[in-house]
């Protein structure tokens, strides 16, 4: 039996202005095992880095409010934490690699001495300066940037070189858990394989369990063991890689989201959006959340919020069902 490594549980995050109250995340429970890698797949604005940030302590503070929920890590409530042991647990336990390589390193820093500030500030080994350098090396190299470059600073490396040490820097305490947010995004196509390969490769050999955001769902098969897609705040269809993609019965708005990629071995066809705009969150409609733009809506859809139907751990939290 696999072994429970972090368990999200009925996690409620709201952002509060003078102006309005944004309900990012409403209810999400997810349960991640040791060495698994689970995709939270959907639109900006379902709230999936906010999530993130959440297990990370990282909302903006007076801003980013938790009001419900429970967060473990190997048994241990992170919310409950001091804010010192939060921060000896980010980085060295937890690592996030962030959405945009061009704006995570800092300018005037060389990518060395980022990478060495990192492990200096977890340096449970007692490393001499000589030994963290030799650790900076066989991280650049891990990654595939030759170490002789560590003198070189961030304007001088390509947005796919970036990302790489944006990685290194993540890895560099062999975290336990790494969350990926959109680590793609920024980068062309050729790239983008490039970089998920070698990270499919580096989650292998470190067996570090994966938390990947994105709204790829050709990402997510390359990557991922399951996949929870995520609407409005609320995963409303979770599953194996099987489930999602194999599976008759499905969440219209997954539908929708299959329907919306290209299929390069058929004859070119019309791809099909879904209509309409997540709903404001500072003003979620009633019901299922999803019932404004869903094609199949029904009466009891606008009246009442649907339970989650559990079929063998493929769940799916729609009326239809």
């Amino acid at each position: 039996m696999s072994e429970q490594l972090l368990k999200i549980e009925d996690l409620w995050v709201q952002y509060k202005t003078n102006e309005c109250i944004n309900n990012a995340v409403n209810g999400i429970s997810l349960v991640l095992n040791k060495g698994e890698n689970i995709g939270l797949v959907g639109e900006t604005g379902a709230g999936k880095t906010t999530t993130a940030l959440s297990i990370l302590s990282l909302l903006p503070k007076g801003i980013g409010i938790i009001t419900k929920g429970k967060i473990e890590f190997e048994g241990q409530d992170l919310l409950k934490l001091k804010e010192e042991d939060k921060r000896s647990i980010r980085g060295s336990k937890i690592s996030m690699i962030f959405q945009d390589p061009m704006t995570s390193l800092n300018p005037v820093q060389t990518v060395g001495e980022q990478i060495a500030e990192v492990l200096s500030l977890h340096n449970q080994s007692n490393d001499t300066k000589e030994q963290i350098q030799k650790k900076v090396d066989a991280l650049l190299e891990l990654v595939g940037i030759p170490s002789k470059r560590k003198t070189d600073y961030p304007h001088q490396f390509s947005g796919g070189m970036k990302q790489r040490v944006v990685i290194a820097i993540a890895i560099a305490c062999d975290p336990k858990l790494l969350i990926a947010d959109e680590p793609t995004t920024a980068l062309d196509v050729t790239i983008q394989a490039q970089v998920l390969e070698m990270m499919n490769k580096l989650k292998k050999k470190l067996n570090t369990s994966m938390i990947l955001i994105t709204h790829d769902l050709g990402i997510v098969a390359e990557m991922c063991d399951k996949v929870a897609i995520v609407y409005s705040g609320e995963i409303i269809e979770f599953g194996t890689l099987e489930d999602i993609y194999e599976a008759e019965n499905h969440h219209p708005y997954t539908i929708g989201l299959f329907g919306s990629i290209p299929n390069l071995s058929k004859e070119a066809h019309r791809l099909n959006s879904i209509g309409g705009l997540m709903p404001d969150p500072t003003n979620l409609p009633s019901g299922c959340k999803f019932h404004p733009r869903c094609p199949k809506c029904m009466d009891i859809c606008k009246k009442e919020e649907p339970n989650v139907i559990d079929n063998n751990g493929h769940k799916i939290k729609c009326h239809l069902f």
